[in-house]
């Protein structure tokens, strides 16, 4: 089980860069959307970070899943309208970290803390876990179905990326006839440092192809969970599940937040922003 508070989850860099897309309410949410509308090989979901909508960094991640034209990408405001606010970025996620003194970082922290855990106590799994669901639900039902969906998670949104290619999360693929069978939520997902699981249930008995992206610094989202996600699988293995195809990526340095918040003027950091992209590009590629 995770840490119940990430100090982490809250640090990290701005990004420079104009959106490409609009806001626009989809399946009762306010959904960041991007890419080709008309004709899309398939759609993305991105379930961000905490900052969600207001972080410019998630919105340039799905411009840039978007910009081959082949993708619909929808970033859902899963929090409706209630991520962790900005209005102390300057102390969290400063544009030069190299010029914050540990002193005022630290201090900042602490002076956050509690309203970071009251906003958790307001966000709790179980309701997050209906409002996510319910959106990929309306999704499934709405897209046509030649069309494949993925979905890709980050940190907070990395957990509930992962559950969602689950047997446990499959749905009927006609809700009129309770015979009718099952189908996935999702067709694949990506999960980049996913904070907040809970193992094995977390992982256990996926039914679509999976990549989890981790890093070797990673303080909040321990690379050792990635042991025990394998052990899982050999578990369902073993009881006879047919496993989808499943990859383990290992960034460096990839301190927590790497995909979302690492620092694009720092050469080791760049990278990792920039090969966790193509991670998922390339696992949409194979399998959408």
């Amino acid at each position: 089980m995770a840490n119940a508070e990430c100090t982490d989850c809250i640090k990290g860099t701005i990004h420079r860069g104009s959106p490409q897309g609009t806001i626009e309410e989809l399946h009762g949410l306010q959904t960041y959307i991007v890419g080709n509308r008309t004709n899309p090989r398939a759609t993305i979901v991105m379930y961000p970070d905490v900052f969600s909508h207001q972080l410019v960094n998630n919105k340039l991640i799905a411009d840039a899943y978007a910009k081959s034209g082949e993708y619909l990408v929808y970033m859902p405001d899963f929090f409706k309208g209630e991520p962790v606010p900005l209005r102390q970025v300057d102390l969290l996620i400063p544009v030069d970290q190299s010029k914050q003194s540990k002193l005022s970082l630290y201090t900042g922290l602490l002076a956050f803390a509690p309203s970071f855990i009251m906003w958790m106590t307001r966000h709790k799994f179980e309701e997050m876990s209906a409002i996510c669901n319910n959106f990929l639900t309306s999704l499934r039902r709405a897209t046509p179905k030649d069309r494949k969906i993925g979905m890709v998670g980050f940190c907070w949104g990395g957990r509930y990326a992962l559950r969602a290619g689950l047997e446990g999360a499959m749905i009927p693929s006609d809700p009129s006839n309770k015979d009718s069978g099952k189908i996935p939520l999702v067709d694949a997902v990506v999960a980049l440092h996913p904070s907040n699981l809970a193992l094995p249930a977390d992982a256990s008995k996926p039914v679509v192809p999976m990549s989890v992206g981790w890093g070797l610094e990673d303080t909040n989202t321990p690379i050792k969970w990635r042991d025990q996600i394998q052990e899982e699988h050999k578990k369902n293995q073993a009881e006879g599940l047919k496993l989808p195809e499943i990859e383990h990526k290992v960034y460096k340095p990839g301190r927590h937040g790497f995909a979302v918040r690492g620092n694009p003027d720092d050469p080791e950091e760049k990278k990792c922003l920039e090969d966790s992209v193509q991670q998922v590009l390339d696992w949409f590629k194979r399998f959408l």
